[in-house]
């Protein structure tokens, strides 16, 4: 790429960066409700100062068609104007997901006067015409039924919140996708299949079917997106049920806004801003890195797709995840599910990590944008080696060093997990659980002993030792100049706790954050 194009990259990033940093200052720390939990007033009341009192700064709230429009054409915003006060009254954003025509693939929030009358709102069918309780995307009036009551909400939501004070983003459907066939074989869609003239282009097979639906339910989605827009301006983003396990379209919800349809996604609902993962299967970083899509030439210099996590497994890793996200993909929020229905022992970790987040994100905001990497680890999962500007961190989890008997009782490993940022060179900040980090130059890292450490941190006696320590030591190393535990207030500020040296660094040769603790460490290296 020349440098004209590259500056023009930049200058572009700059200003998308700017735009979102308008339309959502902070990051989103983040929790959703459990379905029911919003459908009556007295549970708002409860649920909110909740939330608030967990560390969350936006909590993710249903909108539910059919509470809202029970009778045709008579709208009750009652719920809506309930859980807006309350969020203002607790200083809670909160992000509205339009329970609509589909929920989890079903349409089962849909009014009854919708629900019975399916001549007129016809049902997706199999390819034996069996129907299911999914409405037709293809349906003109579907669309329209859907799209005025969306629109009334846009616009109750503009009257009650002009200036996006607490609602900051709307959700747009929930999970959408086929199940139990991967599309929709009723008249309706038949006809467009046959006018898209698909199975020519793509085949005939599950995926190709796929890929039809997906850009059918994208161009549904459009229309709600374009109808927001125009009525009050704020982020869009559709979240999609992941397709793991190895199953195959119409197993899992096929055609929503999955990783691998991206591209039918963007060109069908291109007033879209997020394509989010619910994310509850293992392999959670390698879901956040098929959402995080960053800025790339070839797409006019546009991030591509920003990673914000609506759902997540309500659990004791959620915390560290979270701290993750953060670090390695600058995501827009994270939030666990059904977080009001969770024990004390899963929502310590989300309190413990929102508090860590929101002390970073102030210093942060006050400097220049900063170098970050999210670690995270498990027991299969143990080791990632960073090198940052020839500052070569190998970072672990806290169990791989030898004295917790924790790492051998046989239980499972609880996540250990953090966010790493350069402040400048030699000087970083550690903020997490469950971490071990050492610093070593390039050279000094390939020259690196291995030794078996006993339970002490010491060399086991008459261990083997790596045939490259007989060899002479050329080059430099890194030491820790300094470790010290820090707070760090609202204006950016670190506060001096406490050093952190002798045990607590063994002696010089890590910083590390214990299993169970949740700290900020602010680390100087020097050369020697």
């Amino acid at each position: 790429m020349n440098l004209r194009k590259q500056l023009f990259c930049l200058i572009s990033l700059l200003i998308m960066l700017t735009v979102s940093a308008q339309k959502i200052n902070n990051p989103i720390l983040g929790g959703e409700l459990s379905n029911s939990a919003a459908t009556s007033m007295a549970d708002i009341d409860e649920v909110m100062p909740r939330m608030k009192a967990l560390g969350l700064n936006t909590v993710l709230v249903p909108a539910y068609w059919e509470l809202m429009e029970p009778i045709e054409g008579k709208f009750d915003f009652t719920l809506i104007d309930r859980t807006i006060d309350v969020g203002r009254r607790e200083q809670l954003h909160v992000v509205f997901l339009w329970f609509g025509v589909w929920k989890n693939s079903m349409s089962c929030y849909t009014p009854g006067w919708f629900k019975q009358d399916t001549k007129r709102f016809p049902r997706a069918m199999t390819a034996e015409g069996k129907q299911m309780e999914i409405a037709s995307c293809f349906s003109d009036n579907v669309l329209q039924a859907d799209l005025k009551a969306f629109s009334a909400l846009m616009r109750h939501i503009k009257e009650r919140d002009p200036q996006r004070e607490v609602v900051i983003m709307m959700q747009i459907e929930n999970e959408i996708g086929m199940l139990e066939s991967a599309r929709d074989h009723s008249p309706l869609a038949e006809k467009a299949y046959k006018q898209e003239r698909w199975a020519e282009r793509y085949g005939t097979d599950n995926y190709a079917d796929e890929k039809f639906m997906a850009l059918s339910y994208a161009r549904y989605v459009e229309h709600l997106a374009k109808a927001a827009r125009e009525i009050h301006d704020m982020p869009l983003y559709v979240n999609a049920a992941m397709n793991s396990r190895g199953r195959r379209p119409g197993e899992y919800p096929s055609a929503g806004p999955l990783a691998h349809l991206i591209d039918f996604w963007h060109e069908g609902a291109p007033s879209i801003d997020l394509l989010a993962p619910d994310i509850y299967d293992t392999g959670f970083k390698s879901w956040c890195a098929q959402y995080a899509m960053p800025l790339r030439p070839q797409d006019g210099g546009k991030v591509k797709n920003r990673l914000f996590i609506p759902e997540s497994r309500c659990c004791e890793n959620s915390g560290v995840r979270a701290l993750y996200a953060f670090g390695e993909h600058q995501a827009l929020g994270f939030s666990p599910f059904a977080i009001d229905q969770a024990s004390e022992k899963e929502t310590e970790s989300v309190t413990q990590s929102y508090n860590l987040l929101r002390q970073v994100y102030s210093l942060t905001s006050h400097h220049l944008p900063l170098t970050s990497y999210g670690i995270l680890f498990d027991q299969n999962d143990q080791e990632r080696i960073i090198n940052d500007d020839n500052v070569i961190m190998t970072c672990r989890h806290y169990f791989t060093l030898p004295w917790d008997p924790r790492a051998t009782d046989g239980s499972t490993w609880p996540e250990g997990g953090a966010i790493l940022i350069r402040l400048g060179k030699f000087d970083y900040l550690l903020a997490g659980s469950g971490v071990v980090i050492d610093f070593k130059t390039p050279t000094e890292k390939q020259q690196e002993e291995k030794k078996q450490l006993g339970e002490d941190g010491f060399a086991e006696a008459g261990g083997s030792v790596d045939q490259k320590a007989n060899k002479r030591f050329s080059g430099k190393r890194l030491g820790l100049l300094s470790v010290d535990e820090v707070e760090i207030d609202a204006n950016g500020i670190m506060k001096y706790l406490r050093r952190h040296n002798g045990d607590q660094t063994h002696q010089g040769r890590h910083a590390r954050i214990g299993v169970g603790e949740w700290k900020i460490l602010h680390i100087k290296l020097y050369e020697y």
